[in-house]
C-alpha cells in the first residue's frame, strides 16, 4: 500500500477509471455480440437495428478513448460489411 497522499490518490482514481471502463467495454461488446446474433439469425430489421445502437455505442466508447478510435472504426466496418451481405443476399432470395 503507497504512503504517500498523491499515490493513495493515484490508486483511487485508477480503480475509478479501470470500472468505468469495464463498464464501458462489457456494454460495447453485447451490443457489438446483439449485432452478430441477429446477422447469424438472418433477421435483416433486427440487424440493422441492432448496428445502429452498436455503432453508436462504439463511437462513445473512442470518443471517450475507452478503445482506440481506429479500432471502433473497424469493427464499425466488420459489423457493417455483414449487415450488407445479409442485405444482399435477402434481396437476391426476394428477387
Amino acid at each position: 500500500m503507497a504512503n504517500i497522499k498523491s499515490s493513495m490518490k493515484s490508486i483511487r482514481q485508477t480503480a475509478k477509471q479501470n470500472s468505468r471502463n469495464r463498464s464501458a467495454k462489457s456494454r460495447m461488446r453485447t451490443f457489438v455480440k446483439n449485432v452478430l446474433q441477429a446477422t447469424a439469425a438472418g433477421d435483416l430489421p433486427r440487424a440493422e437495428e441492432a448496428f445502429r445502437m452498436a455503432t453508436s455505442v462504439l463511437a462513445v466508447t473512442a470518443r471517450k478513448r475507452v478503445i482506440h478510435p481506429n479500432a471502433a472504426a473497424r469493427q464499425t466496418r466488420r459489423l457493417h460489411a455483414r449487415v450488407r451481405a445479409l442485405a444482399t443476399q435477402s434481396a437476391t432470395q426476394a428477387g
